[in-house]
């Protein structure tokens, strides 16, 4: 037997899913609930969880999934029990145009967006607390992050001025792989990742700009670069 809020939250889920196939945000849950904190809607996903309700999805955020639905009242299923039979009887109800709900596509995953990073000359990476949601087929395993790009010096690789490079978090990076490097700690580049004897070479994809030559002490990778992101305004 659910309490009030409890079953208000999984109709409230279960509906955002139906419309949108994305769950809704702990902010919004809250707002909708007329709650006053963020904590009170953790303790009703963690009491609809134990009794099997909801489940969450495993390294994503926003990502509930819906189990099953609490019985309605019996005055509520009464009628829609009627509702149910003259729907299948007709075959609709007059004024109704029938349409198949469309599959729940949870599949997408929040990742930190940490400010901008150059594809030219090395730019400052600025650290922020925002978040930009992804298609999850778009990650692999790992820890991601975003960054927008800044510059035009990786074109050539298809990657543009304001895209949003998404990168797996990683210290090491093999010949020919695009990572993000941060030169001196101060600077980092998105680069083409290159050993040219004991140096470090990073190489831009466009042929108006010269490749990059480092000490290794003076490069650190920061991660490799996973996929790509573009809006379209």
């Amino acid at each position: 037997m659910l309490t009030r809020k409890q079953h208000e939250l999984v109709c409230f889920i279960n509906d955002r899913l139906a419309e949108t196939g994305v769950s809704p945000s702990f902010e919004e849950m809250k707002e909708a609930l007329d709650l006053k904190s963020k904590s009170g809607v953790h303790r009703l996903i963690s009491a609809l969880e134990e009794r099997q309700f909801i489940r969450r999805l495993p390294n994503r955020a926003r990502a509930l999934e819906v189990l099953r639905m609490p019985e309605r009242p019996a005055a509520e299923k009464a009628g829609g029990d009627a509702l149910s039979a003259a729907v299948t009887a007709s075959g609709k109800r007059e004024g109704d145009n029938v349409r198949s709900v469309p599959p729940v596509a949870n599949d997408v995953i929040e990742i930190p967006l940490h400010g901008r990073i150059a594809a030219g000359v090395p730019i400052e990476a600025f650290e922020d607390s925002a978040m930009l949601a992804v298609p999850a087929a778009l990650l692999g395993n790992g820890e991601h992050y975003a960054l927008e790009v800044a510059g035009d010096s990786m074109v050539e690789a298809g990657i543009l001025d304001g895209d949003y490079a998404l990168v797996r978090r990683t210290d090491v990076a093999r010949d020919g792989e695009i990572v993000v490097a941060l030169i001196d700690e101060a600077e980092a580049t998105l680069k083409f990742f290159r050993k040219e004897g004991a140096m470090i070479r990073l190489d831009p994809a466009n042929r108006a700009y010269d490749p990059q030559r480092y000490a290794p002490r003076q490069v650190r990778i920061q991660g490799k670069l996973s996929g790509i992101l573009r809006r379209y305004d």
